[in-house]
């Protein structure tokens, strides 16, 4: 059986046996999928560093219509993120970018857009050394993505405009409250996190500037963005603590 290509990102691998490797990956032409790497494990193996979390790649896989996982034969690496893969504090950022796309993303469903967004967020994490605005970038753009996305100027219960008042979320709720329709555990959302959302919304990531009195803004909207994809896909990002202790 001939081998398929696709460009791919290195979602992630699992121990399989003693010298395997299961690897997830989103294919650029085929959508998300799992295969075997055979002999990953061993030291010396012809993947080399090719298999590291959110690589980016040319893979080679050969599949047979009775089995779920495909057979990875070759995987050539088109673009190193060395420096971010590396270093804990930016790993995290990219830990919660692969569970996320695990999460939302449908097996062998393709998607241009996410496979775009996420080669803009890890390129701008390993070109910054930060993962506080690509992250806030690629969890509100996913929301977005998967049509989601709530109104940021008016309360969606009661349709109260916020104006310069505070807005307010939580996981539980798809949408954004006003302060008289706020329940308990509803965290703020500010006029600033709003404007920078609408700012997401026009401008690319390689073209906002990161300076330091952004971080509260991109913190409420990093947060509200993961909240609604926990809302969402029903399910916990387990990397969210990860980001809670850095």
């Amino acid at each position: 059986m001939p081998a398929r290509e696709t460009e791919a990102i290195i979602l992630k691998t699992f121990p399989l046996g003693e010298a395997d490797r299961l690897v997830s990956f989103l294919g650029r032409a085929t959508g998300r999928m799992r295969g075997v790497a055979a002999g990953a494990r061993r030291i010396k193996n012809r993947y080399g560093s090719t298999l590291q979390l959110l690589s980016h790649v040319q893979l080679w896989y050969v599949e047979k219509e009775t089995r779920d996982l495909v057979r990875i034969q070759q995987c050539e690496l088109l673009e190193s993120f060395n420096k971010s893969q590396s270093d804990y504090f930016l790993s995290t950022g990219l830990a919660v970018v692969s569970e996320v796309v695990e999460l939302v993303l449908p097996e062998r469903e393709v998607s241009e857009p996410m496979f775009r967004l996420i080669l803009l967020t890890v390129r701008e994490v390993e070109r910054t050394a930060e993962w506080s605005l690509p992250l806030s970038y690629f969890a509100f753009w996913t929301v977005r993505l998967g049509g989601w996305l709530p109104r940021f100027d008016r309360c969606a219960n009661c349709g109260k405009p916020f104006g310069t008042h505070p807005a307010y979320f939580a996981s539980w709720e798809p949408g954004l409250l006003c302060g008289e329709c706020r329940r308990s555990g509803m965290l703020a959302m500010h006029q600033p996190a709003r404007d920078l959302a609408e700012r997401f919304t026009g401008e690319r990531l390689d073209r906002i500037e990161f300076f330091a009195p952004l971080n509260p803004a991109m913190r409420e909207l990093r947060e509200a963005s993961l909240g609604w994809i926990e809302h969402h896909t029903e399910r916990k990002l387990s990397t969210r603590q990860l980001l809670e202790n850095n």
